[in-house]
């Protein structure tokens, strides 16, 4: 549900203003609303030292930011403590200091990572040509080249071939190499005389030499190739040391660097909420939202900490537009992970509904209905309390988990309700029969089943609709319940029609339908025929549950008939565990995905009003409070 939020207004003298500033902040359920407009009130402004100061602050807490980043110290949370101009000042130099510190130990890795990574893909090349470039080390008469083809251009090599024998008379020795990737690397050896002409010649037949790192481009290659394979051994040594280095400043500065953000932050909000206050002369006047069920304590708490001087007075819900008021979500811990789902949406408005317990029904029970297979639900429960075991609490994997579970749970009931445990295992081995029908053989069946469970989704839909508009658009409530009231009596009239329902309802429900089509004409204009063929589409739409869930089981089956379909069981078994493991992965996603879509599309688009504003109290965002911290700016 959407929490009810109160707007309230705290009024006071000017000398109270920053004790009753802090006391909000305190608190830290108040979102600040901007300056009210009224005639002789005007925005508080920042001083010129003060915002000169936030200039420097914002830029000190970049490169706090950065530090902490690049010294992986960021998780821990710090207490805000008071922060003075020379705490400031020494916090600024500290995150200068130890950021271009984190930078060069990053360049470092980053240089070695590199150097790795070249040595690595020449390595075989270089191990095989060193033994040949060391004899060319003996001897003054010869020089070498290491030149790398690029595997688009190897057909080229010929040529280089003969037009470096044209030119040097075959006064040249030439070995050759692939490596990983298709590229070919070549050693040339030759006489010194002729170096000149063969750099010409590769020159212009555009072929590189090998791409020695920085250290080793000016070294012949007879000294460049042991040195290059001797640090194979020794950049992870040295990787090591930076990693210890980046850990001892973390250690040692990490604490401190945190403190600092905090402060600094903290600082930072404070101006930010100055500029959200009106003011007089004499008195400033501070408007923001809050959980109206947080209203007492807040009004108990500011008061106590500013004085009676400082008064807060409740603003009437009249005078205030919901479009404005903050968007706070609070449901039951059971529904809890689905309001990830609403999250992947714009937050609905204030005022409207939060469909996330209909979503925590829903999506498993769709989700259920498609997959439906026991084997492949206790699969996915394993896999759910798996990843719910290793993740932490609020990471996106443990809340996915926490979805998966009741996804499972449904998969399961369908399971045993369609008879299917790995597709028709059940029925080959155990002997084990649906309870209401197979999926695989009654496709009538399971078609009515999901186009059932659309109208109940869709009508539901149009009822939550007519519950959004009732007070604002009660024309527009109208609609939205007669065509609930219609699509209901064409499914009875079709049920009738066809002998499900009594036969003599067909006659009452078609004039039903006569009598209502006026007024929903009346009530939502020419265009609600339209959107009713519409909306009947949607129920429609349900269908896809049934073909899906059809098809899951189709390939389980197949997966099963794999088993001795190969010559031997053995190798059957191999093919059907793999087939049922790709169909578990498909079974996975593609329900997700089409209960994901059937939600937003089919069942939203009835009653979700997107638009909604996140709530963001001013608070202490870096950490919690120390008593004795001041948020005075000075």
């Amino acid at each position: 549900m959407i929490i009810p939020m109160a707007k309230v207004r705290v009024l006071g003298p000017k000398d109270r203003f920053d004790a009753a500033l802090s006391a909000v902040q305190d608190f830290g359920q108040l979102q600040l609303a901007e300056a009210p407009s009224r005639t002789g009130v005007e925005r508080a402004r920042l001083s010129p030292p003060e915002q000169r100061r936030r200039v420097q602050l914002t830029r000190v807490l970049a490169e706090v930011e950065e530090a902490l980043r690049l010294l992986s110290a960021d998780g821990a949370r710090a207490e805000v403590r008071p922060a003075t101009t020379a705490d400031l000042a020494h916090w600024a130099r500290l995150a200068d200091a130890t950021a271009r510190a984190a930078r060069a130990l990053r360049d470092r890795e980053t240089g070695l990572e590199e150097e790795r990574a070249l040595v690595s893909r020449y390595r075989d090349f270089l191990s095989a040509v060193l033994p040949a470039v060391r004899q060319v080390a003996d001897t003054a008469r010869l020089t070498s080249r290491a030149v790398v083809v690029p595997a688009s251009t190897r057909s080229t090599v010929d040529a280089l071939t003969d037009a470096l024998r044209e030119q040097l008379g075959g006064e040249f020795t030439m070995s050759t190499h692939e490596l990983p990737g298709g590229d070919l690397a070549i050693l040339l050896v030759l006489p010194r005389e002729f170096s000149d002409k063969l750099d010409a010649r590769l020159a212009e037949a555009r072929v590189p030499e090998v791409p020695l790192p920085q250290a080793y481009r000016d070294m012949p290659l007879e000294r460049a190739v042991p040195k290059m394979l001797a640090r194979l051994d020794e950049i992870p040594l040295e990787l090591r040391a930076c990693a210890d280095d980046r850990r001892l400043l973390a250690a040692s500065r990490g604490a401190e660097l945190r403190q600092a953000r905090a402060a600094i932050d903290d600082w930072l909000s404070t101006a930010a909420a100055h500029e959200r206050t009106a003011v007089t002369e004499h008195a400033f006047d501070l408007e923001g939202w809050l959980p109206e069920r947080s209203l007492a304590e807040f009004m108990r708490r500011v008061t106590a900490a500013a004085g009676p001087a400082v008064v807060i007075e409740s603003v009437a819900r009249e005078a205030w537009g919901t479009e404005d008021a903050p968007v706070v979500l609070s449901n039951p811990r059971l529904f809890r992970p689905f309001e990830q789902i609403i999250g992947l949406l714009p937050l609905p408005r204030y005022g409207s509904i939060d469909p996330t317990p209909f979503v925590a029904v829903f999506f498993p029970l769709i989700f259920g209905m498609m997959l439906g297979d026991v084997g492949y639900g206790v699969l996915l429960a394993i896999l759910a309390v798996i990843i719910h075991a290793r993740t932490e609490r609020g990471s996106f994997l443990r809340t996915a988990a926490e979805i998966a579970g009741p996804c499972a749970a449904f998969a399961i009931i369908f399971g045993v309700l369609y008879g299917e445990y790995f597709g028709d295992l059940g029925i080959r081995l155990l002997g084990i029969h649906p309870i209401i029908f197979d999926r695989e053989k009654a496709v009538f069946a399971a078609l009515a089943l999901a186009v059932g469970l659309g109208v109940v989704q869709v009508v539901l839909g149009l009822v939550l609709g007519a519950i959004t508009a009732f007070h604002k658009e009660p024309k527009h409530a109208l609609g939205r319940g007669v065509s609930a009231v219609m699509v209901l009596l064409v499914v009875g009239a079709l049920l009738a029609a066809f002998e499900v329902l009594p036969k003599g309802l067909f006659t009452p429900a078609v004039i039903a339908l006569l009598i209502a089509f006026p007024l929903l004409v009346f009530a939502e204009g020419v265009i609600a025929p339209v959107e009713l063929l519409a909306t009947l589409g949607n129920v429609l739409s349900y269908a896809r549950i049934m073909a899906i869930g059809t098809a899951s089981v189709m390939l389980a089956v197949v997966a099963n008939q794999m088993v001795g379909a190969f010559g031997g069981t053995v190798v059957g078994l191999v093919f059907a565990l793999l087939f049922h493991l790709v169909n578990f992965a498909i079974g996975l996603f593609s329900p997700a995905i089409h209960a994901l879509r059937l939600h937003y599309v089919e069942f939203f688009g009835k009653f979700y009003n997107p638009g909604g504003r996140p709530f963001q109290p001013f608070g202490h965002r870096a950490g919690p409070l120390v008593p004795e911290t001041t948020r005075k700016l000075s």
